[in-house]
């Protein structure tokens, strides 16, 4: 009996034993060259909230995982993703064994991107850059190519501009409130250390943020998630820089709860791709963390990037035509040595502490203060009554001889006489095509006085930003995540011209030679001041904002489907405080102007059906306002307190997704709509003929342009296939297709300082509606396609090649030219039209340029080795293989605003104004060389 029940019980213990083996997966991940195991290496099963990270024996293990086949998927910064099919039998435990993750390549390509376009090239004092790569390091084929393969032809991913996607750094979001864009150089040059980032793709939901419709950018620099190990890299390149020397080390987590990461660039150039672009930048990069005990942490960050890098020029067809496309009218010779006027400053610091708080196994709350300082310069060549001094002045070339008609008979053409001929084959443009800075110098060392006429002076920015903000993720079921998150900002932004070089004088007289009386000074305060170098004139003002934003994010997931609901709230105050008291609006220039406030909300949510494990529809829509940037809300902030009365920008996204993940193929098939109404722009330039001759000369005037309720429409489809033919051998092909279109008719003012008396402090002048309607949007072209095969050897080489088809890319209109003041004829008593004006003609002057298409071909390549326990590794890729020459963008010059000037100059065959453009590089190459070790 005794026997009995003990054999009894061994048999019921075994049939318990059994009934309680877990259900799962495990496996061990280790570096396929080192065979060393990886710490925290994200292992998921798709469509599931099942996620772990790997120990420090690489090993990850998932239990209570439902029967039936499952998706694994294995990635880590700097490795190619793994997607294994696992069936899953209750009441048993897969061992997948060991899991090889290879070297990717991609983020070595990463280094060599170009993120600075022709909306960084601009003379405002924003310093922000607006990149085709936003999300330019994940692991979606289409964003790939899209960054790799589209970018250095400036292409735009849905249309959008960088504001509307969001930036961040340990959950602190980096656009600038000025105009709403990232500024990249704030930590450029520091690859390795910002390896560590994660991305949303449009509206679709970010654990940080409620984010923009462009998508989101999530940078971690928290010092224990780095892999342990040290890195050196130099490189080789001809685009915006020739030589780079990177190194960095991260220690990982000791004993004593301690890590840290440190990591210092330098980049270079004497000349880079265009002529004349110099190139100096230096960054450094610290972050430590504490390990408190297993619920705290706290990380304290440092970033230093301190950049100057010389411009290049946009040039009319004619300078191209006579100078070649590399040209760059901003530098010269002095002593010997290329001197460029046009150069970008940027140095702002950041220093950021975080606390990493794990309330419990479900919940997280991270917090971060940060602190920004710094400035941002952009300078260029003031001169009072003397000649333009740039060697591309419509003046010195030869345009401005055969484009000439008589002032008497406005259809009696001139440029074709003898005379004009000569003179234009003796134009000094064809001679003379540098800064002449020995001119400068012997000018100014001639005045009576010492008194400089040409000085080179920087548009300064110092600003001084803090930044709180909180952010919690919970648990709240097994098939429902909260996020939800808080950010304070408070801005100081000190803007002021800053005099760098007199140029050979002694003074600069600070005064505005094309006004008259009291109104000539800058500040009353202290009138007729004669500045030297390193003071400050012109103008000088603050712009103070405070700004703080909430969201609250709802994901839930099902076996059928996940869907998740978001919601943001936002107040935005804003205030203009005048340092000088301008002799023009000397009633509402100095002191504190008005406060304007705008509060936003926003909505979205979005759906996941998942027809199989591998085959998933998805869903994502957003609607929300949005604050004007900081710019836009002081068109002339230089000189005055005025603000526009503006509206919140109205923003609205839709899109719908097919998508396969399975081993071999990888697909997404989007469809997409965005709307934005009540947008604004400005502007600056000299116009001639837009006022009429009773209130200034000749109707000719220099004018801050404002466009207000812009409406733009962005409707388009993107299609990224990966396919793994082989085990070595992968395709890819890619696409995009847009319509990105104004759809409205915006309103146009202009404010003209000539105007202004004590009794008009506030000389706008409204010009009714342009005619935009169905025009498309500038900024890069909005079709693309590409194809890509790319080997890769079990023995660590590698190479790839892809072919690209770029089109539909556009002209940037002017507004202006498209009012009904176009037809007036600024010298008629009456406010009559032109009498030659037709509309049949005026539509043939206005119609927007299309750039010719292009195709561009790029090949990349690479091997690793081990020696020892380093790992050695190249990378190597050529832009552009056949050399094609190419615009990216340009601009029409809004200088002849009336229909008679514009159909002189594009009649005479030789525009002096004509549109100006930018081109993309040539044959360009990116080499790397790097240890690990």
């Amino acid at each position: 009996m005794k026997k009995l029940v003990i054999s009894t019980l061994f048999v019921l213990q075994a049939f318990l034993a059994f009934a309680q083996q877990p259900t799962g997966i495990t496996g061990r991940v280790v570096d396929a060259k080192t065979q060393k195991p990886l710490q925290n290496v994200v292992a998921s099963i798709l469509n599931t909230n099942f996620t772990q990270l790997t120990d420090a024996r690489g090993v990850f293990l998932f239990t209570e995982v439902a029967k039936g086949s499952q998706l694994l998927q294995i990635k880590s910064v700097g490795y190619k993703d793994q997607m294994l099919p696992v069936e899953i039998f209750t009441g048993q435990m897969i061992d997948l064994g060991v899991l090889a993750l290879e070297e990717d390549q991609s983020s070595e390509q990463q280094l060599s991107l170009i993120t600075i376009t022709e909306n960084d090239l601009g003379d405002d004092n924003s310093g922000s850059e607006s990149t085709s790569g936003l999300l330019q390091a994940s692991r979606d084929s289409f964003q790939q190519a899209a960054a790799f393969n589209w970018g250095q032809a400036r292409f735009r991913i849905r249309g959008l501009d960088n504001e509307y996607g969001t930036t961040m750094i340990n959950g602190v979001t980096m656009n600038k409130i000025y105009d709403g864009r990232p500024q990249w150089s704030n930590w450029g040059g520091l690859n390795d250390a910002t390896r560590n980032q994660e991305f949303t793709m449009g509206s679709s939901p970010s654990d940080y943020t409620f984010g923009g419709i462009l998508g989101t950018q999530e940078i971690n620099t928290r010092a224990s998630i780095y892999r342990p190990g040290s890195r050196i890299s130099f490189s080789g390149t001809n685009t915006n820089y020739n030589w780079r020397v990177m190194g960095t080390h991260a220690s990982g987590m000791n004993k004593d709860g301690w890590a840290f990461v440190i990591s210092a660039g330098r980049r270079w150039a004497k000349e880079a791709y265009f002529e004349g672009t110099d190139y100096s930048a230096n960054s450094l990069f610290a972050s430590v963390e504490k390990k408190i005990n297993d619920h705290h942490s706290l990380n304290f960050t440092s970033i230093y990037a301190q950049n100057s890098r010389g411009k290049s020029s946009p040039n009319t067809d004619e300078v191209t035509r006579i100078a070649g496309v590399k040209y760059n009218s901003y530098w010269g010779w002095q002593d010997g040595k290329k001197r460029n006027s046009r150069d970008k400053d940027v140095e702002e610091p950041i220093l950021m502490l975080g606390h990493y708080w794990k309330i419990n196994d479900k919940t997280n709350l991270n917090t971060n203060v940060m602190y920004q300082t710094g400035q941002i310069g952009n300078s260029r060549i003031d001169y009072q009554g003397a000649r333009n001094p740039d060697p591309t002045y419509y003046g010195n070339l030869p345009s401005y001889y055969t484009s000439r008609y008589n002032i008497d008979d406005y259809s009696d053409w001139q440029g074709d006489t003898p005379e004009n001929i000569a003179l234009a084959n003796d134009a000094k443009f064809l001679t003379n095509r540098q800064l002449d800075w020995d001119f400068l110098y012997k000018t100014n060392s001639e005045t009576h006085d010492g008194n400089s006429v040409y000085i080179l002076y920087e548009d300064r920015t110092d600003d001084k930003l803090w930044t709180a903000n909180t952010v919690l993720n919970s648990q709240l079921a097994d098939n429902i995540t909260m996020n939800g998150g808080a950010t304070f900002k408070k801005l100081k932004s000190h803007n002021f011209q800053n005099l760098l070089d007199l140029l050979g004088g002694k003074y600069f007289e600070d005064y505005d030679n094309f006004q008259d009386g009291s109104e000539q000074q800058s500040d009353l305060n202290f009138p007729k001041r004669n500045v030297v170098e390193g003071d400050t004139f012109g103008y000088n003002y603050n712009l103070l904002a405070t700004t703080f934003d909430a969201f609250t994010q709802f994901k839930f997931t099902y076996k059928k489907a996940d869907f998740y609901l978001a919601q943001t709230f936002a107040r935005n105050e804003y205030q203009r405080e005048g340092l000088y008291k301008n002799g023009i609006y000397p009633t509402n220039s100095f002191g504190k102007g008005d406060k304007h406030i705008y509060e936003n909300f926003g909505f979205k949510g979005g759906l996941t059906y998942k027809l199989t494990g591998r085959h998933l529809l998805t869903f994502n829509g957003a609607y929300m306002t949005k604050a004007p940037a900081l710019r836009n809300v002081f068109p002339n902030a230089r000189l005055n307190n005025n603000a526009l009365e503006l509206d919140s920008e109205n923003v609205t996204s839709l899109d719908a997704s097919y998508i396969v993940r399975a081993p071999k193929l990888k697909t997404r098939l989007t469809a997409y709509y965005s709307n934005v109404k009540h947008a604004t722009e400005t502007s600056f330039f000299f116009g001639e003929g837009i006022f009429d001759d009773e209130t200034s000369d000749g109707g000719d005037a220099f004018v801050a342009e404002t466009v207000t309720n812009i409406e733009k429409q962005n409707i388009g489809a993107e299609l990224g296939i990966e396919y793994q033919l082989t085990t070595t051998i992968k395709l890819t092909a890619n696409a995009a297709y847009g319509e990105h279109t104004y759809n409205n008719n915006p309103n146009v003012s202009l404010n003209n300082d000539n105007l202004a008396s004590p009794t008009n402090t506030n000389p706008v002048v409204d010009f009714g509606t342009a005619k935009l309607k169905g025009y498309r949007q500038s900024g890069g072209p909005q079709t693309a396609a590409s194809f890509g095969i790319e080997y890769r050897d079990p023995h660590f080489w590698w190479i790839g090649a892809n072919g690209n088809y770029l089109a539909d890319n556009y002209m940037d209109v002017s507004a202006l030219l498209r009012t009904d003041n176009f037809f007036k004829n600024p010298m008629d008593a009456n406010g009559d039209p032109f009498p030659e004006a037709t509309q049949e003609r005026a539509s043939e002057l206005l119609k927007q340029q299309k750039f010719d298409e292009f195709y561009l071909v790029n090949l990349t390549g690479g091997k690793s080795w081990k020696v020892g326990n380093q790992t050695f590794g190249i990378f190597a890729s050529i832009n552009n293989v056949l050399d094609t020459k190419y615009k990216t963008g340009g601009f029409e010059q809004a200088r002849n605003a009336n229909f008679r000037e514009l159909n002189q100059d594009v009649s005479s065959g030789t525009p002096a104004f004509g549109p100006k453009y930018f081109y993309g590089n040539g044959r360009t190459y990116f080499v790397n060389l790097y240890i690990n070790f």
